[in-house]
């Protein structure tokens, strides 16, 4: 008879799971933890297999970013562990809580270059915030209670497990620990006193959002903070889901193929406030924007990770907190005389996502994106990888909720499909649509067969232009009429989703867009509208031709 009071190692991990709240993991399944597997059976934890570990990851990140909890991903040593670090990467640089189990060789094997055998820890050092190989059974409740602690507080991020095979099958008395939660971080009454005293003064401050740990409660908070201070507000890149973008106080994004107008604002204002996000290079359009060390304007950077001040800039005020934190304190305090105008900078950005210049070809992504603007809620949800295409996303779309945009900092190819799949399995009701770019899709094309196993019935718009055309912009560029190694071969990829057991639909003009998204609709199936684009339309404001007409300019000035 088994002493019901030791369970194995596999068993320990899968109870430590279930008394963090988690209810789903993503994995691809290897047989270096199958203790882990075998104990997932009948745990009430959903499993979502995926196609490839990077994909699972992805999908672990997004999942971390909707729900705020760390995203759970499970994959085998050495080639699965590898591949996941895409995902991993994607949530280093979002600031994304997520947890990665790895499965490693028994520790009698290591050392010996064994079966798939790898040091994850030396692989993983400078990509996860914390990164461990548990050494004793007994110890599997302590290290994940600390790997749920570190992926969650300060700045959040990824932190990486690596578990022997033989520790999953030994047996322990050890039980699970209680639920973690973050620690928030929150300003002192002087530092809010010192920011107050700063935007009171202030004549042209602009605000700009970004990072994570953004819940309910902070997102209506900062309207109302707009409003009160009469104050502009910007998300930074990839990060527009954080303010409301019909709201009068809203600016506009801080990203790749910024607002000109916008970006002259921010180079005239006398404060700049930071608000969650790092201002990293995308953002910062190539650290460019603000003085380095030293800012040419009055900085206040507020981040709940407190070694993220003077990383890049010296900032004026630093107040290390949370959005939420921040906001309850800033709130208690009243403006007096503040008579800012900001509804200039609020037409310069309906301006901006309301009139898309002409572009060449019949399928048009501009009228395609205000076409699907007006069949979408408010609280549909966006996701994309990386590619040109992106540009027509951010710039025409209105997001109108929190965490209705998922989308990579990192610029990671590949990551749309799985994370509109871990969207749609966590909110069903809502309609999730994943854009992505020919060579972007092709990256993890084959999870469309993921989200037809778990009934994920996601639409992604396929944007088909026959080439990697972000590289192809940059090399005509810099060397323009030599293309070398950015065009692509593809399949037909509305009748590719059938085969999978979707549904495909293909769009060579913008006016079939909409009854083709309709009928995708109606489906109730995993779908795929696969638009064929001209390859000159490389983005709103430059054809392809222009751009190489720039490089060769350029090269006879140069």
């Amino acid at each position: 008879m088994v002493d019901s009071k030791y369970r194995s190692g596999g068993r320990l991990i899968v109870d430590c799971l279930k008394a963090q709240g988690v209810d789903r993991v993503f994995c691809v399944p290897g047989e270096s933890y199958l203790p882990v597997l075998d104990a997932l059976y009948d745990s009430g934890i959903q499993v979502v297999v995926a196609k490839h570990e990077g994909g699972a990851a992805m999908m672990a990140e997004a999942d971390g970013k909707l729900t705020g909890r760390p995203g759970v991903c499970f994959v085998t040593r050495a080639p699965g562990s590898t591949n996941a670090s895409s995902g991993i990467h994607v949530a280093q640089h979002d600031s994304t809580p997520l947890v990665l189990f790895i499965g490693q060789v028994a520790r009698s094997m290591r050392g010996r270059g064994a079966f798939q055998e790898i040091d994850h820890c030396q692989f993983y050092r400078d990509m996860a915030k914390w990164v461990e190989e548990i050494q004793e059974v007994d110890r599997i409740p302590e290290i994940m209670s600390r790997a749920w602690h570190a992926a969650l507080n300060g700045r959040p991020g990824p932190v990486v497990l690596s578990i022997p095979e033989d520790i999953m099958l030994q047996d322990s008395s050890s039980i699970p620990g209680e639920m973690v939660t973050a620690t928030a971080s929150a300003p002192t009454a002087y530092q809010v006193e010192l920011f107050i005293r700063l935007l009171s003064e202030s004549k042209k401050p602009i605000l700009i959002l970004g990072g994570s740990q953004w819940t309910k409660p902070s997102y209506s908070m900062i309207h109302e903070f707009a409003e009160r201070w009469h104050i502009p507000v910007a998300c930074s890149f990839r990060r527009q889901s954080l303010f409301d973008n019909l709201h009068p106080n809203y600016a506009g994004d801080v990203g790749l193929g910024i607002n000109p107008k916008l970006k002259q604002r921010i180079q005239i204002s006398d404060l700049l406030i930071l608000l969650g996000t790092r201002f990293s290079q995308n953002a910062s359009q190539g650290y460019s924007l603000v003085s380095i060390p030293h800012p040419n304007v009055k900085l206040v950077h507020v981040h709940p990770d407190i070694n993220e001040f003077g990383r890049v800039y010296h900032p004026t005020l630093a107040i290390n907190s949370t959005p939420e934190e921040f906001l309850k304190n800033s709130l208690s305090l009243f403006p007096t005389n503040i008579s800012r105008d900001v509804s200039e900078d609020h037409i310069n950005y309906q301006e901006w996502s309301e009139n898309p210049p002409s572009s060449s070809g019949k399928a048009k992504l501009s009228e395609i994106m205000l076409s699907l603007r007006s069949m979408l809620n408010n609280n549909s949800i966006i996701t994309n990888g990386a590619g040109n295409y992106a540009i027509w996303v951010h710039r025409f779309h209105q997001y109108r909720t929190l965490h209705s945009q998922l989308a990579p900092t990192s610029g990671s190819m590949g990551y749309g499909l799985p994370a509109a799949i871990a969207a749609k399995l966590r909110f069903p009701e809502k309609d999730v649509i994943c854009f992505a770019g020919d060579g972007c899709f092709q990256v993890t094309e084959q999870e469309f067969g993921t989200a037809v196993q778990y009934g994920a019935n996601i639409i992604v718009i396929l944007i088909d232009n026959g080439m990697y055309g972000t590289i192809r912009m940059h090399q005509e560029l810099r060397y323009p009429g030599r293309v070398s190694a950015t065009n692509l071969h593809n399949p037909d990829f509305a009748e590719l989703a059938k085969t999978y057991g979707g549904y495909g639909e293909t769009v060579i003009s913008s006016d079939d867009f909409a009854a083709a998204f309709q009928a995708c609709r109606k489906s109730r199936k995993p779908s795929l509208i696969h638009v064929k684009v001209d390859p000159n339309a490389i983005t709103p404001n430059a054809s392809l031709a222009d751009i190489r007409s720039m490089g060769e300019q350029s090269g006879k000035t140069a």
